[in-house]
C-alpha cells in the first residue's frame, strides 16, 4: 500500500483535502479572536486569495467567515 492510500485509509481523505481542513480550522479559531480580520486570517492560513478563502470557508461551514465569526462570538441562546 502505498503512503497516499495509507493516509486516505486513516483520514478519509486525500492529504490536500486534510491540508485545507487544517487550515480552515485554525482559521475558524482566528476569526473568533479576530472577527473583524477575515481577509488578514485567510492569508494568515496560507490562502492568497480572498474569495477563494471565503468560498472554502463557507463549503465547510456553511456560513461565510464574517457571519460565521459573529455567531462564535455571540452564539444564539438555547432554549431550555
Amino acid at each position: 500500500m502505498t503512503p497516499y492510500r495509507n493516509f486516505q485509509a486513516v483520514t478519509a481523505m486525500s492529504p490536500i483535502q486534510f491540508q485545507k481542513q487544517i487550515r480552515l480550522q485554525q482559521a475558524r479559531l482566528l476569526l473568533a479572536a479576530h472577527p473583524d480580520d477575515v481577509t488578514g486570517v485567510g492569508y494568515r492560513v496560507g490562502y492568497e486569495s480572498p474569495s477563494q478563502f471565503s468560498r472554502e470557508y463557507r463549503r465547510l461551514f456553511g456560513a461565510p467567515p464574517s457571519q460565521d465569526a459573529a455567531r462564535l462570538r455571540h452564539p444564539a441562546p438555547t432554549v431550555p
